[in-house]
């Protein structure tokens, strides 16, 4: 990430590290079928309840990372810590480590809702903490009950996705991660597949989650709200952190020509 990673390190540094990743690199394809570089050499350090934001153009290896967090796709080189129980950074991307209880601590929510279609919107919440989690049925029903009067979806407990709305129907892709207790939550261009009168509904779900002090990674083309809500913003570009900043400098006077560009470009298309 060169001279922001002083950037980066400088902001978080009054918080206790919860993530931290290390030259990541990362391809797809063989050698001989000719691979492609997606991430180079990434280094990004996240305080406990910090948001940071990644924007780029798509492509430019926001979701990748998030994937490579949670360890959906194992990376080639650097490595992923993330703080246990007792502050310890351990590594979690270490080739042969299970990844299930890591991805119990770490929540993700894709653009893409996938929510199972067959079950009540309270089945979607309670499968995980009832069969991962092993909680009682009657206590994972008591939070999601809590979580859906939250995020006033209080009355849609024993509807169907398909009786859903796509902003109500992402608003309980985000309660399901959340029944989880998460310590991290991964945010994937989560209102990117929604009607911009529904991008308000799952945004203010993060303002909420950011009010209760969760710890956020987010991947996002929405502008005015990651300057609104991230402690950091990260611009990428073919698989590098070309600039990392709070969001005042950030926006308002960024140091690559590059970040200028992709934000005049972002103005310009509406991402306000």
């Amino acid at each position: 990430m060169s001279g922001d990673a002083a950037t980066t390190a400088a902001t978080t540094a009054h918080r206790a590290t919860k993530i931290d990743i290390r030259n990541v690199r990362k391809s797809f394809g063989s050698k001989a079928s000719g691979s492609k570089l997606v991430l180079d050499d990434v280094s990004l350090r996240v305080g406990e309840h910090e948001v940071v934001c990644l924007i780029g153009a798509s492509g430019s290896g926001k979701s990748t990372l998030l994937r490579c967090i949670n360890l959906l796709e194992p990376i080639d080189d650097g490595a992923i810590l993330l703080a246990d129980a007792n502050g310890l950074m351990v590594d979690i991307s270490e080739p042969g480590l299970d990844p299930d209880p890591v991805r119990r601590r770490i929540g993700m929510v894709f653009q893409s809702y996938n929510l199972f279609p067959h079950m009540s919107v309270l089945h979607n919440i309670t499968l995980g903490p009832t069969k991962v989690l092993r909680q009682p049925k009657a206590a994972a029903s008591e939070r999601a009950r809590e979580l859906l009067e939250r995020f006033g979806l209080a009355d849609k407990a024993d509807a169907y996705p398909d009786q859903l709305s796509g902003g109500q129907q992402q608003r309980v892709a985000i309660v399901r991660a959340l029944a989880m207790q998460p310590e991290l939550m991964l945010l994937d261009e989560v209102t990117a597949a929604l009607d911009p009168v529904l991008v308000g509904e799952v945004l203010n779900v993060i303002r909420d989650m950011r009010g209760q002090g969760m710890t956020m990674i987010l991947a996002t083309h929405e502008m005015g709200f990651a300057r609104e809500i991230s402690d950091l913003v990260c611009f990428l570009k073919d698989g590098v952190i070309l600039e990392a900043a709070p969001p005042a400098k950030l926006f308002t006077a960024p140091d690559h020509p590059e970040t200028a560009q992709f934000l005049q470009r972002a103005i310009a298309s509406g991402r306000r």
